[in-house]
């Protein structure tokens, strides 16, 4: 497997420059494998809507879930670096960048962050050789966006650990998790607290959500809990209201807005390649004013969301990133994103809304990208509730 890393078509700016070798190189042989497990087959995957657990394993083996993490300590690579990933998996398909980013990032990052450090030493190495894969209960069927006041999961204090009741929705990686990280309301303090549930506990089921037509490759799930207890020593200790939750989601933001990147990306080598080799009137696409147009429409979107993911990448790891920097990424990439895999579709004619291309799957992948990890109209009033000082949420 090759390990020399060759920049990619849409790296305008050279971004790969401000990576290390050592990330370039494991990036190459994340690249290759990818190509080579994964490329081939995720049309079948995803008009078939199911999870390919041999890759993961294939993943697991390879140490890829130990990148975000070196033993328990975080984020020993640089964001830029955790961002990258996501592009690549992206790039290849937003289903596998979202379950990855599901597994190390909200599960994972929830023990890291919000963990006692029995927790983090119990489970993170278990997470990450691949034996316990995770999912996030946070959003409720009747609560997404206002799921921090709105929180109808309840956990009731009882003996020596809690009882759980309530019900998650579109919960990724909900049907193959052995550990979910569920979020429930305090009956006593009515304080957002997390747990650590172990998904064979008895009242614990989660059901496949069906007909769904974005990221079909991603096992979501409708999740019941009745009466379901959790000792005490599954509580995350440093979980205590929604602020801490929102360190996780924080945590994660920047690395969906690579993923929405990733997507881009995806659709737009795809869509040159297919401009240089389909003739109309006798010559290549790519000759075309109007084709050039588009793709240099593309390419920028492409660029100016790098160029914004790359600088707050950068803040991350000089500690300087704010709740507003990361919602500013996710809502431009997303947004641009869409008009990148739009402008892709058209260029394809017909050809793009078949899966033969690939366009197709980034182009309905970005409506999911587009919503979820907070809509755009959210991560906008967080950012606007730094330019006025006022919050507008309601």
């Amino acid at each position: 497997m090759t390990t020399t890393y060759e920049p990619l078509l849409a790296d305008f700016l050279a971004t790969h420059t401000y990576l290390s070798d050592q990330e370039k190189t494991t990036l190459a042989s994340l690249r290759a494998f990818l190509e080579e497990h994964a490329a081939p087959y995720v049309n079948t995957w995803w008009q078939d809507g199911s999870f390919p657990h041999d890759l993961l394993k294939n993943l697991a083996d390879a140490g890829w879930f130990h990148h975000p993490y070196e033993q328990t300590r975080p984020f020993e690579n640089s964001a830029l670096f955790r961002g990258m990933i996501a592009l690549e998996l992206a790039r290849v398909d937003a289903s596998l960048a979202t379950f990855f980013g599901v597994h190390t990032g909200l599960a994972m990052g929830s023990v890291m962050l919000c963990g006692s450090e029995e927790q983090r030493q119990e489970f993170i190495p278990k997470m990450a050789n691949g034996e316990l894969i995770g999912c996030f209960a946070l959003t409720e069927p009747d609560h997404g966006s206002d799921v921090a006041r709105g929180l109808e999961t309840t956990a009731q204090h009882s003996g020596n650990g809690w009882i759980l009741n309530g019900t998650k929705r579109w919960i990724g990686n909900g049907t193959i998790a052995g550990l979910a990280v569920v979020w429930a309301k305090d009956t006593a303090d009515q304080q957002v607290k997390g747990f650590l549930v172990d998904t064979t506990t008895s009242g614990f089921s989660a059901t496949k959500i069906e007909n769904k037509y974005a990221l079909r490759i991603v096992q979501n799930a409708d999740i019941t809990l009745d009466n379901v207890f959790v000792p005490e020593n599954m509580r995350l200790q440093s979980a205590n209201s929604f602020q801490d939750t929102a360190k996780v989601l924080k945590l994660t933001r920047l690395e969906v807005a690579f993923a929405a990147l990733g997507n881009a990306v995806g659709a737009y080598e795809k869509t040159v390649a297919y401009t240089q080799q389909r003739e109309q009137f006798g010559q290549s696409l790519h000759n075309f004013q109007l084709v050039q147009d588009l793709l240099a429409k593309c390419l920028s979107n492409i660029t100016s969301s790098w160029a914004l993911t790359m600088e707050i990448a950068r803040m991350t790891d000089q500690g300087r990133q704010e709740d507003q920097h990361s919602s500013m990424a996710k809502l431009v990439v997303a947004s641009q994103t869409r008009q990148v895999v739009a402008w892709c579709r058209e260029l394809l004619g017909g050809n793009g809304i078949v899966l033969d291309e690939g366009v197709m799957r980034h182009f309905v992948d970005a409506e999911a990208l587009y919503s979820f990890e907070g809509t755009r109209e959210m991560n906008s009033l967080i950012v606007a509730r730094t330019i006025t000082g006022r919050q507008a949420f309601v």
